[in-house]
């Protein structure tokens, strides 16, 4: 439901998200000499948007309210003493402990509830805001490639891997009955629409948490291809629970083969905004035409 107040809402659980990916580094320049204090309390605002959309729905509750705002301080915080006591940034435990929280935060909906069911989005873009302004601006983890001012090589490797990967998810989906065909043709704008939410709600997010934060710290503690099959195998496992009543392993397996190519997308220049690309064309050309 558009209501004013749940425009407003996405606006401000938006503007965060979009900003650090344009103008990441010169917000990272304007947050840095920040004193340490107010640098920690900052992501409490992350919780503006709870507020405007559960007074607005007369669904608010102090324990969610609570929640939010505590959160983000707690991953900037681990994230603030893994900086300090891993400079090399060579992974540090509390890295991985801020990885697993809002993974499963996000993968088990722990946080969902909190909202109107038809507005439970907020949740996955609020906790990846807090993972953003953690791992970018505190702990200023380097080659993650938040970049989402695309370029044409983007364009290129990103289909690349699609086109690689697509022969063997349809033949392998078809065979296990997992993917069936649906011959339609949509209309240009329904396509569009479908790739650019896809792009920015689900590709966007699930590559920077996999591929610019997981295999990036992967890879400074295993070999790139063992980074790379481990956080594959991880991803596939983060689709064991959408919604369905028992586990979908056939989904697992088909995600954990296509985490593979969504890998070799990012780390072939480290850039989300590649591997994003093949994600978006496989999701979009799988909800179309093979749902």
């Amino acid at each position: 439901m558009f209501t004013p107040a749940n425009v407003f809402a996405a606006l401000l659980t938006l503007i965060p998200f979009l900003a650090s990916a344009f103008f990441g580094d010169a917000l990272r320049r304007r947050i840095q000499p920040l004193p340490t204090s107010i640098k920690l309390a900052l992501p409490a605002a992350l919780t503006l948007p709870y507020l405007v959309v559960n007074l607005s729905a007369a669904t608010f509750h102090w324990v969610w309210f609570f929640l939010y705002a505590l959160l983000p301080i707690a991953v900037t915080l681990l994230l603030q003493q893994a900086r300090q006591v891993d400079p090399h940034q060579t992974g540090n435990w509390r890295d991985y402990l801020v990885l697993l929280t809002l993974g499963l935060a996000v993968d088990l909906r722990w946080f969902e509830p909190a909202w109107p069911p038809h507005l439970a989005v907020f949740n996955k873009m609020l906790l990846l805001n807090a993972g953003i302004y953690g791992f970018l601006f505190i702990r200023e983890l380097s080659g993650v490639g938040f970049d989402l001012r695309l370029r044409l090589s983007d364009l290129r490797i990103g289909l690349r891997e699609w086109a690689f990967y697509t022969p063997i998810a349809i033949a392998l989906g078809l065979s296990l009955s997992f993917l069936h065909f649906h011959p339609r043709w949509p209309s240009l704008s329904q396509l569009a629409g479908a790739y650019l939410f896809t792009f920015l709600f689900i590709a966007v997010p699930e590559e920077l948490f996999f591929r610019g934060w997981l295999q990036n710290l992967l890879e400074r503690r295993l070999s790139r291809t063992q980074a790379l099959l481990l956080t594959s195998v991880l991803f596939g496992l983060s689709h064991f629970n959408k919604r369905a009543l028992h586990f979908n392993w056939r989904y697992v397996l088909l995600a954990a083969i296509a985490g593979i190519f969504y890998g070799r997308a990012w780390r072939h220049d480290r850039r989300v905004g590649a591997s994003a690309i093949t994600h978006t064309t496989v999701d979009t050309l799988w909800s179309i035409w093979f749902r």
